[in-house]
């Protein structure tokens, strides 16, 4: 099973692909979207969960998303049917390096994807080119929130620790205009609703390649990278607005 079969399966009942709660998105995409009638563009939209919440929530918003798997796209549509938004969002089958729209977005979201980009800050150079003077970038990545252990740097990358993140993101030519680190309850929430669907869908397909691959991520997230591993969002704007 390909991994974005998988992630589809593990994400039914957790469509954000991210640690947070129903309250924790629609206060991110409040002071993300402060007008109501933005322009925005989501790299690595996946089956555009945000866009959607974006849309449903505010009528003059429009909306493009990026993403280069079909099966994602082709779900996002069939909601955006059902939810009488389609006509506001677009969805483009192609990579961010070669999206090219024809003017910048006043909103520009990114939210669990940092490594398509290969990290924070290339995430944040992709987003660059596409935000328009005066917009808003939504950011989600994760961080360390104690020393970790060599195998969570193992098995999650090598993030660092929050102020060393924020001093990162500040150098790079961004300000922090608002923020939200996930709490204790939504970064387990998340792994149990992971594991559960996975399991549940491995149970009822009589799959043991998926189930194996449940009991392994339930390993490494209770033994290796739980104590560890924290998620902040951030909403950015560029500290100058020049080239």
């Amino acid at each position: 099973m390909d991994r974005e079969e998988l992630s589809r399966i593990a994400h039914a009942d957790h469509p954000i692909k991210a640690p947070l709660g129903d309250d924790s998105v629609r206060a991110l995409l409040r002071h993300t979207l402060p007008r109501g009638d933005e322009r925005v563009l989501d790299l690595g939209c996946g089956p555009a969960e945000w866009l959607l919440r974006a849309l449903a929530a505010h009528p003059g918003v429009r909306a493009d998303g990026v993403d280069l798997d079909e099966g994602s796209l082709a779900e996002a549509r069939e909601r955006a049917e059902a939810a009488g938004v389609a006509d506001r969002l677009t969805l483009h089958h192609t990579s961010a390096e070669d999206f090219a729209p024809p003017q910048p977005y006043d909103a520009v979201l990114s939210v669990g994807a940092a490594h398509v980009f290969g990290g924070l800050l290339p995430t944040l150079e992709a987003t660059r080119a596409h935000l328009a003077p005066g917009g808003r970038v939504l950011i989600g990545d994760g961080y360390w929130a104690s020393e970790p252990t060599p195998d969570a740097v193992e098995v999650l990358g090598d993030f660092s620790d929050l102020p060393t993140t924020l001093d990162k993101v500040a150098s790079a030519g961004w300000t922090p205009v608002q923020a939200h680190l996930s709490t204790r309850h939504e970064l387990d929430a998340y792994e149990w609703s992971w594991l559960g669907s996975a399991a549940n869908w491995a149970l009822d397909h009589d799959n043991p390649e998926v189930l194996k691959l449940v009991d392994e991520r339930r390993a490494e997230w209770l033994h290796t990278y739980r104590p560890s591993f924290g998620f902040a969002c951030l909403v950015l704007r560029r500290t100058h607005e020049g080239p």
